[in-house]
């Protein structure tokens, strides 16, 4: 079966996001690709301003989960929007993981939905956007198995 990997775009401030997702997810960036390294195409240039911008980078979160990011070139027509329509869902493995995680991802949070808590579906739960827009969602079932 195929691996799921979250994707994440930016308006140019991916490097601070994932030098933020480091610190996070305590993992390094598997590497990273600026516009500037591209080879020259007389076609689509690269503007100046826009050489330092991240390409492509990755970390991974565990061994089969990847978070990839880039930034987006307004020179190509390019803007990230963000909103609800979408969320990353960290399904933690205890409370003390969802705990951390949410102490880490929510500093800054631009929209805090639900704060981490007890819901009736989960031992915990929360939703928000954090520092750079992005929707997450962290739970917990822990003791609130869902049944068939």
């Amino acid at each position: 079966m195929a691996l799921l990997h979250a994707y994440l775009n930016f308006n140019g401030n991916c490097e601070e996001a994932f030098d933020f997702y480091k610190t996070v997810f305590n993992t390094p960036l598997i590497g990273v690709h600026r516009f500037g390294d591209m080879p020259a195409d007389p076609e689509h240039p690269i503007a100046e301003a826009d050489k330092d911008k991240i390409m492509h980078t990755a970390l991974n979160i565990n061994d089969s989960v990847m978070l990839m990011g880039s930034d987006c070139l307004e020179s190509f027509g390019q803007k990230a929007t963000f909103g609800t329509g979408s969320y990353l869902m960290l399904d933690a493995q205890s409370a003390t993981e969802a705990t951390e995680l949410y102490n880490k991802l929510s500093v800054g949070a631009q929209n805090m939905e639900m704060p981490l808590g007890e819901q009736f579906f989960a031992e915990l739960f929360a939703s928000f956007q954090d520092k750079f827009g992005i929707a997450w969602m962290i739970h917990f079932e822990g003791n609130k198995k869902m049944r068939a």
